[in-house]
């Protein structure tokens, strides 16, 4: 049986769910994750739930089954059933490991208290972190233990190209496909991802335990 985590690394590769209309369901990776990703006319819902409550609830949505799966209706549902939070439904991207150093002077930090590296602890394993002049980069394993990038400029000196360079950093420091969750309206940070490479594969609602 197909798994999350191989659903996720053929999309890495660019080999993504047949574009059928269909709902694939798949168990959680681990307790703690749970949601839904749409790609191009398919959606994979990952969860424990019983998959005849999911096709059954996605059948009661009034919409086009294409979008039933990320439909306000069926997520609220689903937070309800699950007793699960959730924040926003982000984008998808994941970029390649690139060779050589990263240009920025970057200095690992292991009990940095930052907001984006307590956030990162909260929702993922193995976090690593760097910092730089107005930046943080934050690495971890997240959904179905994929390697996911997260990195925070200040306000201050923003507009200069931080942004970009922290991502590419990010891509320098990993020995694996990189994975980033953005939400669509931020249009600063899908610029700053998009112009270091990383490529839009889909979107995902994440659902969060307790």
């Amino acid at each position: 049986m197909e798994t999350l985590r191989d659903i996720l690394d053929a999309a890495a590769r660019g080999v993504f769910p047949p574009s059928d209309g269909r709902t694939t369901v798949v168990p959680q990776a681990s307790d703690r994750d749970a949601g839904v990703l749409a790609f191009t006319a398919h959606a994979v819902v990952f969860t424990d739930e019983d998959p005849r409550w999911v096709y059954d609830t996605l059948a009661a949505v009034p919409y086009d089954a294409l979008a039933a799966p990320m439909n306000a209706r069926f997520l609220a549902a689903f937070l309800e059933r699950t007793g699960r939070t959730s924040e926003t439904i982000d984008a998808m991207l994941v970029g390649s490991p690139l060779p050589g150093e990263p240009a920025l002077p970057l200095k690992e930090v292991t009990d940095g208290e930052h907001p984006r590296i307590v956030y990162a602890r909260r929702r993922r394993d193995d976090v690593r972190a760097w910092t730089t002049e107005g930046g943080v980069l934050v690495l971890g394993r997240g959904i179905a233990g994929r390697l996911e990038v997260s990195v925070e400029v200040d306000e201050g000196v923003r507009h200069r190209g931080l942004g970009r360079a922290l991502v590419t950093a990010a891509r320098q420091l990993a020995p694996e496909p990189l994975w980033a969750q953005v939400a669509p309206g931020n249009a600063r940070s899908m610029r700053a991802f998009q112009a270091a490479g990383y490529r839009p594969v889909g979107s995902e609602a994440l659902f969060i335990a307790g």
